[in-house]
């Protein structure tokens, strides 16, 4: 098996939504089984775009070089289910068919590589910054550590309500309402689409988003709009409103149970400020609870996808990684 080409597995099926998760294996000369430690990594695209191969096969490498086993979860998007009910719960219910030794059956039949279940860990981009951070609280058994890039966080801040004129500049004009809504059709709710937040494609490569999709349409104008919030979670869902979001917001959530958690962000982020992740780290410093944040000088939203290995980003963003290793290990090599 390449680095390129993953086991896909079914880990969910919900509403006839079948919801898989691509698994990376590093690599073994063993014959026997071995116990590897498992980190999460879960994609971008505001909750309602993207899908698992949208990802950096970068990071993931360093991963399995460091003998973790990766795997990488659709969800299913938002706005057809809402963020709790749907792509929150989707993860929570990854982590604990991993807990409850469901991939660990699959793997047996493919080879030596096992699941160190004492050593899980999970991170994300942007959207998946906030799904990884959301194992920490409200879940039977947490994740070892958990890493943020550029997570969206901290739904009380005032930033998201404000407009996104470069986002906006980005739609084509006179998009009708009765279009975007055709995103409310889509049966059953779908966990994959064509591009994520920033328009790359599998390798990488931005190729912008397909507004003539009423998915990509919906999507960039709410965020142009400073819509996502209310869009993802509506302020009449439980916990879901202006003064609280507590149901689903990390940074109402930190206490000294929360795990450790690092963040790294971009200091010239325009999607998600840098503001956001600052407040959470705060907030997980005043609990007590081992934590770090890195700031990347120049990098705008999304910038996972872009860095080149061995590049001063590169190195920054790398810290995470080396902190999520304090707590998991490395896997056998």
């Amino acid at each position: 098996m390449s680095l390129e080409t993953p086991l896909t597995v079914l880990y969910k099926e919900i509403n006839s939504s079948k919801i898989t998760t691509d698994v990376y294996l590093p690599k073994t000369t063993s014959s026997s089984p071995l116990k590897y430690p498992a980190v999460i990594d879960i994609h971008g695209g505001a909750f309602m775009l993207g899908h698992s191969k949208m990802v950096s096969m970068p990071q993931i490498n360093d991963c399995l070089e460091r003998g973790w086993i990766v795997l990488v979860p659709n969800h299913r998007l938002c706005p057809g289910v809402n963020l709790l009910e749907g792509p929150m719960q989707d993860i929570r219910d990854l982590l604990a068919w991993v807990y409850d030794g469901h991939l660990d059956a699959i793997l047996a039949e493919q080879g030596p590589h096992r699941v160190d279940v004492e050593n899980v860990a999970a991170f994300g981009t942007s959207s998946g910054g906030q799904l990884a951070l959301g194992l920490g609280f409200n879940t039977p058994k947490q994740p070892k550590a958990i890493f943020s890039l550029y997570g969206a966080v901290h739904f009380t801040h005032p930033f998201w309500k404000e407009k996104l004129p470069h986002v906006a500049a980005k739609l084509p004009p006179n998009l009708e309402e009765s279009f975007l809504n055709k995103i409310y059709d889509e049966v059953p709710v779908p966990t994959d689409s064509s591009v994520s937040l920033e328009g790359q494609s599998e390798s990488g490569a931005s190729k912008g988003p397909n507004f003539s999709q009423p998915r990509d349409a919906f999507a960039f104008t709410q965020i142009s709009s400073g819509n996502v919030i209310s869009v993802i979670y509506p302020p009449g869902e439980p916990g879901g409103s202006d003064e609280g979001y507590k149901l689903v917001d990390p940074v109402q959530n930190v206490s000294a149970e929360f795990p450790p958690t690092y963040i790294v962000h971009g200091l010239a982020d325009t999607m998600v400020t840098i503001d956001v992740s600052r407040e959470l780290h705060k907030r997980l410093s005043e609990a007590g609870v081992p934590c770090g944040m890195t700031e990347v000088p120049g990098e705008e939203h999304t910038f996972a996808m872009m860095m080149k290995v061995g590049s001063k980003t590169w190195w920054l963003q790398r810290e995470g990684f080396d902190f999520l290793e304090k707590y998991i290990g490395k896997g056998p090599l």
